[in-house]
């Protein structure tokens, strides 16, 4: 049967990738997007900066499900503009929210690992949340409107996203990394900062798997490797084989990072393995994963 689907954020890292995924499965997608048209999808002009207009766009669509991916995941850039912080990840998620609830539709909302302070790492669902960033304050409070409105919805904390494309005119740590040590050029990379780095393939295809099954609460979703970001970045190196050695240690301290990072954010995922038929891949699948994906690109130009 045929899902009207409605996927906020649809030119970014997550949400382009849940697009192409919902179109494969023979669903009607409507792409919600602000400055960057996306590729695929019926788009749809969703401004969060204007708020008044984020009901009337979504009832006019009138969608079986939401997937709400759009956010502001700039780390620093939430922390020293909290008002933009606070309007797009927390106003505007209460506003999809209850229109959602409005329309009796289904809302997926897209979390992150950053409502926890890093303290211990292994984090459950039922962990109790402390974030030491506005970004991950700004995303508790989008997930507390989320479970207080609505009756049928799926929060979704996810870790480290990475993918084999560009989205919404930013590189992800991967790409970057990659492109980095192409260019021989040495990089300096945190070995003391821990977490469940999750490729976007992996994470779309468990979200609509969760959406089809109606599932309701918080669940983890994130790659089922926890690493450093230096172990990553090693990890990247020998899949492409790329020279390691470019690739130098640093600790938190020695970064000039205006917002606090949780040293370990890792999460368990222990929960959404048992419950999906798709399961979380580690390091070495995804990354596998990602060069098929980037190879089949650059032979089709895509």
């Amino acid at each position: 049967m045929q899902v009207r689907i409605l996927v906020t954020g649809a030119s970014g890292l997550l949400g382009s990738k849940i697009v192409k995924k919902t179109m494969d499965a023979g669903h009607k997608t409507f792409s919600g997007y602000l400055n960057n048209k996306p590729k695929f999808g019926q788009p749809f002009l969703l401004n969060f900066n204007n708020q008044s207009s984020i009901s009337k766009t979504i009832t006019q669509i009138n969608p079986d499900i939401v997937i709400h991916c759009a956010a502001l995941t700039d780390v620093d850039l939430c922390e020293t503009d909290r008002d933009l912080a606070r309007k797009i990840n927390a106003e505007s998620t209460k506003i999809v929210a209850e229109v959602s609830n409005q329309l009796g539709v289904y809302m997926a909302y897209i979390s992150t690992d950053y409502v926890f302070d890093g303290l211990k790492g292994g984090y459950k669902e039922t962990d109790e949340t402390n974030p030491i960033n506005f970004y991950g304050h700004s995303k508790l409070l989008g997930e507390k409107s989320v479970t207080k409105i609505n009756q049928d919805y799926l929060i979704a904390r996810t870790s480290v996203i990475y993918g084999d494309k560009p989205a919404s005119g930013k590189i992800n740590f991967a790409l970057w990394m990659i492109d980095c040590l192409k260019r021989r050029r040495e990089v300096k990379i945190v070995t003391d900062q821990f977490a469940s780095p999750t490729l976007n393939t992996n994470l779309a295809e468990m979200i609509l798997e969760a959406c089809e099954k109606k599932l309701n609460g918080i669940y983890h979703m994130a790659g089922a490797s926890k690493a450093s970001r230096y172990e990553f970045a090693i990890k990247l190196a020998e899949k492409f084989n790329l020279d390691k050695n470019l690739i130098k240690r640093a600790k938190t301290e020695d970064m000039n990072w205006k917002a606090k990072r949780p040293k370990d954010s890792s999460l368990n995922i222990s929960k959404v393995q048992k419950t999906l038929t798709i399961k979380s891949m580690n390091l070495d699948e995804s990354l596998g994963t990602l060069k098929d994906e980037m190879n089949f690109a650059s032979r089709n130009n895509d």
